[in-house]
């Protein structure tokens, strides 16, 4: 399907490497890190936090952006992409720190301990999709920074659902374990089953109005999830806008793979196209039972639009 077409890219885990740029007087505070000892302080009930600073003047801080969804919306791409651009600076896992209760009983501290190292001038980055429909998140990451810059990448919730459950459906089939067909799962007693988790995801507009109880709207990117697996440099060019990054992405850092039938990213000369889970074929549905999917979110995604005074052009 063309909402899978983009795909992630292949990555090797690989441990934490510092950045190897020259030395910088690791005793001067710059702003940045003044900004989080504040941060910390106001966050913490013990001010004994340990600064990972290096040598070089790199050093793990908290993130100033957070990609918090959503799920199956094309957050391994967009991270991928803005990946690019040399003042960013991107933790390599989903760290879900805001979402799971035993990560977040950790503090700030292990949180930092997450972080890539990064310079003064970088924009540290971290992306869990789980962040956007967690009914606590919002509060915690405002309760954290006040000024966080989020990004939301969305698709068309018909199609994330369709997502959602292949990727549930591959994994239990990579373990060799059975699962149910996705008409179990979107059929109940003859109805659409609107307690499918997957649909709820989709129902955008709920979870937007939780974090627009702490943000404003001009503090949260949305990300057009189609738009970018059929033309992604326009919507970089636009989050570089967001963040107010110097425009260091260009057309030229996106290719077109005819073989693979996605666009793949060049830096540097060096090509590289995403992991082959994320291209993977929805199921076949019929088309009665999608046809009733999507005029399920007719509605809720109306109440979206409003919502942010934007429109997509989704089903």
């Amino acid at each position: 399907m063309a909402a899978f077409l983009l795909g992630a890219v292949l990555l090797i885990a690989q441990p934490q490497i510092v950045p190897s740029r020259p030395a910088i007087n690791s005793n001067a505070e710059t702003s940045s890190q003044s900004v989080q000892r504040e941060l910390l302080k106001k966050t913490s009930q013990k001010n004994d936090f340990k600064e990972n600073i290096h040598s070089n003047g790199s050093c793990q801080q908290l993130p100033q952006t957070i990609i918090i969804g959503v799920r199956k919306g094309g957050t391994r791409a967009l991270l991928e992409m803005l990946s690019l651009h040399p003042d960013i600076a991107a933790a390599e896992s989903e760290v879900h720190f805001f979402d799971w209760e035993d990560h977040y009983r950790n503090g700030l501290q292990w949180y930092i301990n997450q972080m890539p190292f990064s310079y003064p001038h970088q924009i540290t980055v971290e992306k869990t999709p789980a962040y956007f429909t967690s009914p606590k998140v919002p509060e915690r990451v405002y309760n954290m920074n006040q000024s966080m810059r989020l990004l939301l990448i969305l698709r068309d919730p018909s199609e994330r659902v369709l997502s959602d459950y292949t990727q549930v459906f591959y994994n239990h089939m990579q373990k060799h374990k059975p699962y149910p067909s996705i008409e179990q799962f979107l059929i109940k007693n003859g109805e659409l089953n609107v307690d499918y988790r997957a649909i709820n995801r989709s129902l955008y507009y709920i979870h937007m109005q939780n974090w627009l109880k702490y943000f404003p709207l001009d503090h949260i990117h949305i990300v057009d999830g189609d738009k970018l697996i059929k033309d992604p440099f326009p919507e970089i060019e636009k989050v570089e806008r967001f963040l107010k990054l110097s425009p260091q992405i260009n057309a030229s850092n996106f290719y077109f793979n005819k073989t693979k039938g996605f666009y793949c990213l060049r830096d540097s000369g060096r090509e590289r196209c995403l992991h082959e889970s994320k291209g993977r074929a929805h199921p076949q549905v019929d088309t009665r039972l999608l046809e009733k999917l999507q005029e399920y979110f007719h509605e809720p995604n109306k109440k979206f639009f409003e919502l942010v005074g934007r429109t997509f052009d989704w089903h």
